[in-house]
Formats: structure tokens, sequence, C-alpha cells
């Protein structure tokens, strides 16, 4: 073999999507080296720099130290606990999820927007992975309103202080909120521009004063004693609300009073809590769970970190958010609660260690969905999916840290801290990654069912059980919190979808659908047994023999309308022997004849075959093309004349023209562009040109298929057809089907009711369904001799249309009398005679054809049985030419097999 030494895919044969998805196939092919090059960044990150450190702050965020006390007092330890562990089951199935994707491969930049794109496709992936960006930005822009909460509740001005008093000096008002909050998001700004290795180690720093901060709080819960606290609030007007509240520090009565839910108005929003609203901000921690597989970019081996950093941290946060609600439920009073989400501070037995605690946490949460924010972006620029409005977000510092995707993702939050309020932003944050979340589990879960085997993911601790439920969790809980934002995220989902899926070009990430499709397609092919064929659910299965397609397009685009939903098959023979040639010439044909399938738009197979001769080429097909039930029934074949063949590529604007020239930017043709796809199908045959098959073998080739009980259709002058094309408005309305169902060269013969010619009937049904043909006219041509001792014509034409009546056959009845044409006819004696047809006969005929089909666009006419000798080939080619001859479109028809019913 000639490949038996070509190396191994890069990046494995990506176990997620069994398609080449190595460093240069993540960006677009047609994107230059250097570039590629470039926006590869240097991976310094370890598992626990990258992973844990960056998850652990994400998860505590603003929520471990400042809504705590909000989700206790509002929702009671009870329900609260109730939270904690719905939110945890929700993501920790979304982990398993997470982990079995980034094991099964390499994985690249982009983190969950990379696993989703490359196992869904990019209609899927590039519209998750935008909801995903926005979902960050929101967060981003959350953690600043969180963090200027926190600053302001120590050093803004008091309410009921008209001047500043100690270190209170900030004045609050929601202008001032926006501007704190763009102070603080140009910070972010700053250290995200640097890049991520210095982001992480800073993480590090921050996560060591964030613990310092909760030990402080543990301890201050044993060390501090009991106190009471007068807390004032703005109200309506000039009004001040006072409240008094204490802390009790362990109290048994404290805990019994906390156990339940008590909703009521929260302060910094001015509207009553709900489970839902209270669930949605105490979620916000939990959407941190993919800031470690989001610098996936940034790791050293991401499919050993992302598993392992996010587990540990997860377990990790969970036990101290459990921990630290069973605390505040035990120490501090509803009131404390409520009406004051900085509590902490109040208790602790030095403030300031919570103070630190939060702004750390508050403020490395905000960079770490800026900087994951920005990779997502990048990722999603680079695959060129939205076109211009992210080009340039490609651009990298020679690091190869995307700095203009931070700029973007800065000016986003910007916009998002004109809420004003973290609890405002809250649910559509939420929302935003339950959807994420959901789409990850959906592709695990794709890959799971579709059963490949190159899905082998080193993580075996999921299901498609876990998976389901993971996804089923995130929808349910998205309409728990909010209906409409669930609502909206959906609809935009699926307009993200639509978009794409008309504007982004093939890509070669390989597409989990084209597996599931072929495990659904593979179990149905199996369940569809021939030995329960049923003549009333007979359909059209056509090989349709293809020796050239710049001569055949008219032909493949008029069968692809007759094929009324069945099997189509484009059969080509290429003469050679295996034997001679070093390796098999047809394979490399496929990408080309699928592209024109491509071009043409038409629902069609292809199926190539190397034979020393055409015939026995074709006897391979009508043997082995197709599966189980779906094997062709019917051989068409273009007719064998001395014709010059028509260039169609030279006439259709989809090979020529200026058409030619345009492709969609960025669109992967599979190897296989426009001037290639020229090149490689020759030129038409011209007159003096030797053909390729001879009259004996063409004639074989019907007898063969005959024999092999295979209905036969010889398709001529269809290069006349048009309005057959993709870009065609045409329905048929000005169009005309005439159908001649007795055998025009023996006239003796006196059935309408045959086999054959009820076969003619039904194909000439079948096209008058298809879209372009429906509202086409069908005429029925009966021949009689008004002169024959057979008197009962006219009760033969009542017995026909009464046969109409009940194949459901809409079509008018025509009468012709042919008696001077039957005149011409001369019956001789031998068998071997009886194909002699003078030449009188054969053009009367033809005449009586165009006389009363020459407006049609398609006439569907008798095919007789082909000689049994050979000697007998030509001029059996020979009558057929003669009365097919200047007629336009015609298709020449002869059925073995039954194919109408008349019974329900």
């Amino acid at each position: 073999m000639s490949n038996e030494r070509t190396p191994l895919v890069t990046a494995g044969v990506c176990g997620l999507t069994m398609a080449t998805c190595g460093t240069l196939m993540d960006t677009p092919p047609d994107s230059p080296p250097d570039t590629r090059e470039k926006s590869k960044e240097p991976r310094k990150l370890n598992t626990f720099f990258g992973v844990m450190v960056p998850t652990i702050l994400s998860m505590f965020s603003i929520v471990l130290f400042l809504r705590t006390g909000f989700v206790v007092g509002h929702a009671g330890l009870l329900q609260g606990l109730v939270m904690v562990v719905v939110a945890y089951i929700i993501i920790m199935l979304t982990i398993l999820s997470i982990c079995a994707i980034s094991t099964n491969g390499a994985i690249q930049g982009g983190g969950a927007y990379y696993m989703i794109s490359r196992s869904l496709g990019p209609e899927f992936g590039g519209s998750i992975g935008l909801m995903f960006f926005l979902a960050k930005v929101f967060a981003c822009g959350e953690y600043v309103l969180g963090l200027v909460e926190a600053i302001l509740d120590v050093f803004g001005k008091d309410a009921e202080m008209p001047i500043s008093e100690g270190i209170r000096v900030l004045p609050q008002s929601y202008w001032y909120t926006v501007l704190y909050s763009s102070v603080i998001l140009l910070l972010c700004l700053v250290v995200c521009l640097v890049g991520a290795h210095i982001y992480s180690r800073m993480g590090f720093g921050i996560l060591l004063l964030v613990t310092v901060s909760l030990l402080s709080v543990f301890i201050s819960s044993l060390a501090v004693k009991p106190q009471s606290f007068v807390i004032t609030h703005a109200g309506p007007g000039n009004e001040t609300l006072r409240y008094n509240a204490s802390y009790t520090s362990f109290n048994l009565t404290t805990l019994k009073n906390n156990l339940g839910s008590g909703y009521s108005l929260d302060y910094s929003t001015n509207s009553v809590m709900s489970f839902a609203t209270v669930f949605a901000v105490m979620f916000t921690s939990c959407t941190g769970i993919m800031a470690g597989a989001n610098m996936s970019g940034d790791l050293e081996t991401p499919s050993v970190s992302i598993p392992k950093g996010t587990i540990v941290a997860v377990i990790y946060t969970f036990i101290v958010y459990i921990l630290l609600f069973i605390l505040v439920s035990a120490t501090c009073d509803r009131t404390l609660l409520i009406q004051d989400y900085g509590f902490l501070q109040r208790i602790n037995i030095w403030p300031p260690f919570v103070t630190i605690g939060i702004y750390c946490g508050a403020l490395f949460a905000a960079m770490c969905s800026m900087i994951g924010a920005s990779r997502i972006l990048h990722a999603l620029a680079m695959d060129q999916l939205f076109g211009l409005p992210l080009a340039p977000a490609t651009i990298t510092t020679r690091s190869g840290n995307p700095w203009m995707a931070v700029v973007y993702t800065w000016g986003l939050a910007q916009c998002v801290v004109f809420a004003g309020q973290l609890n405002a932003v809250a649910s559509l944050v939420t929302v935003f990654y339950l959807l994420a979340y959901a789409a990850v589990d959906l592709a695990c879960l794709a890959l799971e069912w579709a059963s490949a085997p190159n899905f082998r993911p080193t993580f075996q601790f999921f299901s498609w059980h876990t998976c389901l439920l993971g996804i089923l969790s995130c929808l349910v809980m998205m309409f728990v919190i909010n209906p409409v934002y669930s609502s909206g995220s959906i609809v935009l989902l699926l307009v993200l979808l639509l978009f794409l899926h008309y504007r982004s070009p093939t890509s070669s990430w390989g597409y989990v659908s084209q597996a599931l499709i072929f495990h659904q397609v593979r179990k149905y092919l199996l369940m569809l047994d021939v030995r329960k064929d049923h003549v009333k659910f007979w359909r059209p299965q056509v090989l349709l023999m293809v020796a050239n397609p710049r001569s055949s397009c008219q032909l493949i685009l008029f069968v692809n309308q007759l094929k009324k939903g069945g099997l189509f098959v484009l059969g080509h023979v290429q003469l050679g022997d295996l034997d001679s040639l070093p390796s098999d010439p047809v394979q490399q044909q496929y990408n080309f004849w699928l592209s024109l399938v491509d071009k043409l738009g038409v629902k069609a197979f292809v199926d190539l075959t190397l034979s020393p001769s055409v015939r026995q080429g074709t006897q391979h097909l009508l043997r082995i093309t197709g599966l189980g039930g779906m094997k062709p029934n019917t051989l068409i074949l273009g007719f064998y004349d001395s014709c010059t063949p028509e260039d169609f590529f030279l006439q259709d604007t989809a090979f020529c023209g200026i058409a030619a020239g345009q492709s969609a930017e960025g669109e992967y043709n599979f190897g296989v562009d426009l001037p290639s796809l020229q090149a490689h199908f020759p030129p038409v045959r011209h007159v003096e040109s030797p053909r390729w098959l001879s009259p004996e073998e063409y004639v074989g080739i019907i007898a063969d298929a005959i024999k092999m009980n295979k209905n036969v259709c010889l398709g001529r002058y269809f290069f006349h057809l048009e309005g057959e094309g993709k870009q065609s408005k045409v329905d048929g309305s000005e169009r005309t089907i005439d159908v001649w169902p007795l055998n025009l060269l023996q006239p003796g013969c006196r059935d309408y009711q045959d086999v054959c010619s009820l076969f003619l009937l039904q194909m000439a049904c079948v096209l008058n369904m298809s879209s372009k043909w429906r509202h086409a006219r069908m005429r029925i041509f009966l021949n009689v001799e008004s002169e024959s001792s057979d008197q009962g014509w006219v009760v033969n034409e009542e017995t026909f249309r009464e046969l109409l009546k009940k194949l459901r056959i809409r079509a008018s009845i025509k009468i012709v009398l042919w008696d001077s044409v039957v005149q011409h006819h001369t019956q001789t004696g031998g068998e071997e005679e009886s194909y002699a047809l003078n030449d009188g006969f054969l053009s009367a005929v033809n005449s009586m054809l165009m006389e009363h089909s020459s407006q049609a666009a398609v006439r569907f006419l008798y095919l007789p049985r082909p000689p049994a000798h050979n000697s007998f080939s030509q001029m059996y080619l020979a009558q057929l030419e003669a009365v097919t001859s200047g007629l336009g479109p015609t298709l020449l028809i002869h059925g073995v097999t039954p194919v109408t019913y008349t019974d329900l």
C-alpha cells in the first residue's frame, strides 16, 4: 500500500469528532501559515494554577461573602441547602460531560466553545459559543457591580450623614456606581492585557487572601460575642428605614428560626424575592466551573488538568458553602441576614479580613470572566463563523495573548454595568450559563449515542443517563428562574443557529450529526425487510448511469424529480483493470462526483466502479448498489445515438460565468474547487470521437437489467429540457406530460393493462407529483384502429377510464386513430424477422408522435423488449432512434415489476 507509512494525524484522530483537528485545522484552511502559528499561544499553566485556582475563585466570587446571608435569610437554611444541592447536582452532571469530552482528544483554545463546536458542528457550536461569551460578559459586569457594592458598604457616605465621616467618603448614586465600575473594569482590562500567565500567578496570591478571609469567618463565629446592630436604608422619598438586627453567636433558637423560608423585600432592588430569584443569585456561584476549561489553550495538558482540577475545586467549594450556610443560620438572626449583605464584616474579629476577601474574590472573578470570554471570542473569530464583525478579535500579541478580544470583552462589560445592581443581571447570567451547560451535556450525549469507535474518553464516570439528566435539569431550572429570559435565550439561540446554518461554510471539524445519522440509518436499514415489501408502497429507486456529467446534467436533474423520495444513485464505470494499476483510481474520484451533486442540488448518492467493460461494470452496480431494502429497482440510461452532446458546464452559471468565481469566504470544499471540478470531467465527445460503448454492448446492458428484474428507462433529448435547476421557479403549470402506453412497434398488441403499460402510467404519475411538475397536465393517448374487426375499442376506452379512476390518476384521454400508420406495418413470419420493421412504418409512427406530442414537455413511450441475439442490436437501436427522432425530451420505459394497486 502506498500510504502505509503515512504519519498519524496531528492531535489524534480528534476523538471529539473523528476528524482531523490538529493545531492547523483549528483555523480556516485559507488562513496564511504565519497567522496560524502566531495564534498558537504557549502553554504554560499546570492543573493547580490553570484550573483549580480560577475555578475556586470564580465559584466563590461575590456569593461567598456578599450573598450567603441573602440566600439563607430569604430561603432559610433548609431551602438554602436544597438550592446548593440542586445547583451542584446540575453542575456535577455537566462536569462529568466536560471531563468525558476533554479526555477524548486534544483540546485547543476556546474551552467550552471548542468542545461544543468540534462535537456538534459550527452551527450549534457557534451559536452556543456566542451565548456563552455573552454569559461571561454579563458575569464580568455582575462581579464588578458586586465589588462596587462591597466598596460602598465600607467607604460609601451614610445616607443619614450630609457630610463625610471617617473613611466613608465616596458619594453614592447610580452614576457614581457606574463610574466606580468603569474604573474597576479598566483595572481588569490592564491585567488581562498583560496575559494569562501573570493573571494566573496573581490568582494564587488572591486565593491565599480569600482562604485567610474565609478562615477568619469560621474563627470569628467562636471568638466574637453576641452583638446588636441598627441597620439603616434609604426609603421612599427622604425617609430613612431602621432595622434592629443581632448576632447571637451559636444559638439553637436562632438556628430554628432560620430553618424555614422568609421571602421579603430586597433592599437593593425594591422587589419581593422568591425561590426562583434567590436561586438565580445563588447559582451565580456555580457559573465558574468552566473557568479552567476556558483556559484550555494555556494549559500544558488540558485533557488531564481540566477533569482533575475542576472536580477537586467543585468538591472543595461545595463543602465550604454547606459549612458557611449552617454557620450563619446558627449565629445571625434573619433581619441581619436580609438587611445587610455585608454582615460578615460586622461580626468578624478584624473586619478588614472579610473586606480583603470580598475585594480580592470579586476582582479575580471579574478578571476570570473577562479573560475567559476573550478566549471564547478569539476562538470564534479564528473560526470565521461571524465574518468581519469579529475579524479584529483574531489579533494577538507575540506571546499569543488575544488583546483585541480582551478589548471587545471590556467594551461589552462596560455596557453591562449600566444595570447598576448585581441582582438585576443575576437571572440573565444564570439562564445563559444553564443554556451553555445544557449544550455541553448535549454534546456529550450526542457523542455517546453515536457510538463512534473513536469516542473513548479516559474519564469513564459518565453515561448517557447523566448527560440526559443534565440537559433536563438545566432546562427546567432555566424556566423556574425566569421563563421570559429562558424563552428569549432559546429564541436567540435558534436565530443564531439559522444564521450560521445559512452563512457558515462547511468545516473539516467533523459533525457528530453524521455519526448519529449513520447509527440510526444502520438501525433502520436492518429493520427495512425486503420480504415485507408491498406493491402499494412501491417507489422508484433509480440507478442512473452517467458517462460524462457535462452532457448529462439535465437528465440528472430530471431524474431527481422522478425519484419521488426514493433512492437515487449516480453510477459511473471507469474502464480499467485493477491488476495493472498501482492503486484504485475510483476512490480519488468520489469527492469530484459528490461536489457535482452539491452543485446541481440533487438528492443523490454516488457509486463508482472499475471494470474492463461498461456492461460488466453496470452489472456490478445493479447487483451491489444500495443496502438491504434500499436497492435500485430501475435502471436509467442516456440514449445511444449520433447526436453531438452539449456541454452543460458552459451553460449553467453554477459552473461558469461570474458565479464560478464566487464562493463563500473560508468555505471548506473537501479539496475540490470549481476549476478542479471542471478539469476532472473531460470535454464532451465529438462526432468523430470513438465511442467507449458499442451498440451490442448497450443493448446487452438493457437485456441484462431486464433479466435481473430491473425496470429500464432510456432518456433522449433531455438537453432540451429547461427549468429543472434548483434556482428554477417552474411549477409545471405550462407543461404537458404525454403518455403513450401502447407498444407502438407492435400494432397487434392492444393490451393497455400489461405490466409495462401500467409502469408507464405510474412513472408519469410520479413525475406529476413532484414539485416542478405538480401543476402539469397529463395526457394519455390510446391508439385505435377504426376499421379493426375488434369493435369493442369504445368499451375499452371506458374500461381504461375506470382503471385511471381506480388508480387515482388525473389525466385526459386522447383517442388517436392510427389506421394510416398500421397499414405501413408488414408482418413477417419468422421470429427473427419480427424485428425488421420497414422505414415507412417507423416514419409514420414518428410523424404521429410529432403531430400529437410536439408541444409536450416530456413524453413517456413504451420500450419494446430488446432482441435476444446481438446481431439485431443495431436494428433495434435504429428503430428506437427513428421513432423518437426530433421529438424532444422522451423517456422510453420498459417495466417488469407490478407497481399499481387499487385496494386500500
